[in-house]
């Protein structure tokens, strides 16, 4: 299955996203349902920063053809919000990420 962004067809690989979700579903919750999602074969979330009413968490989710829909689909229905993505991996295979000597 091929997400569709405009005119290309993309074979998404990794997302890592900042996420702004309710304490209540747990983050346990939050990613077993993502796990279940079509194309994603791992998922890592982070607690980043806490607040009385809710939680930023990172959320990292890999797999080999994962279904962006789906994603936004688990996150409205746990009342969570993606604020950014902070990293795509698209394409056949996943690509190391090198420093450059600019951010050394």
């Amino acid at each position: 299955m091929h997400q569709r962004f405009g005119h290309m067809n993309t074979m998404i690989r990794r997302l890592v996203l900042d996420v702004l979700k309710p304490h209540i579903p747990t983050m346990l919750d939050l990613a077993t349902a993502l796990a279940k999602v079509n194309g994603v074969t791992g998922v890592n979330l982070s607690l980043d920063e806490v607040d009385q009413q809710t939680e930023s968490v990172k959320a990292t989710i890999q797999g080999e053809d994962i279904d962006y829909d789906g994603i936004e689909k688990v996150m409205k229905n746990f009342g969570a919000a993606v604020h950014s993505i902070d990293e795509v991996v698209v394409g056949k295979e996943i690509v190391k990420e090198y420093e450059t000597l600019q951010e050394r």
